[in-house]
């Protein structure tokens, strides 16, 4: 698919590390599985897979975690 951002590069399936702040808080979640525009490097998540990564997040968080790293878990 093309990147709806800079309309030059292919979105390929690929990997992006996804980092998520919530006040004090930042959780990064490394290798979650995304489309990637070859050309800027940008990437872009599943609906299914953002759900599970911002669910993830909002748990560390709860848990009171204020810096977090963890793999994507399918």
């Amino acid at each position: 698919m093309k990147c709806v951002l800079c309309k030059n590069g292919e979105a390929a399936p690929g990997t992006a590390n996804v980092t998520l702040h919530r006040d004090q808080a930042s959780v990064n979640i490394k290798n979650a599985p995304a489309d990637v525009c070859q050309n800027r490097g940008g990437f872009y998540l599943a609906d299914d897979v953002a759900r599970q990564t911002t669910e993830s997040a909002e748990a560390e968080v709860a848990r009171g975690a204020e810096l977090e790293v963890q793999q994507f878990a399918a």
